[in-house]
């Protein structure tokens, strides 16, 4: 059985290419541009998300220069910070 069941899937990697907005990201592998995650889902875990960001002068978080959840290696990283996600969902 596969270390990583995801690899080689199709629910784990989207790729849009017709979007108006692709890629939304800097990138010179547009082939392996993932839209799956186009809204991240970890953007809500502020500095724990594990991408690269800043904090704008206002205090919002600037995800511009990460491109984490864009990359096909990434989707069992982003799925494994879904417990951390609804924890957080929780307590709102």
């Amino acid at each position: 059985m596969s270390e990583k069941p995801w690899e080689g899937k199709y629910y784990s990697f989207f790729c849009n290419k017709k979007c108006e907005y692709f890629p939304c990201h800097k990138t010179k592998d547009t082939d392996n541009f993932n839209c799956l995650f186009c809204y991240c889902p970890l953007y809500t875990l502020g500095d724990r998300c594990g991408g690269n960001f800043q904090y704008t002068e206002k205090g919002i978080k600037d995800c511009t220069n990460c491109s984490l959840p864009h990359k096909k290696e990434n989707y069992g990283y982003i799925i494994g910070k879904y417990a951390e996600i609804m924890e957080l969902a929780r307590r709102s």
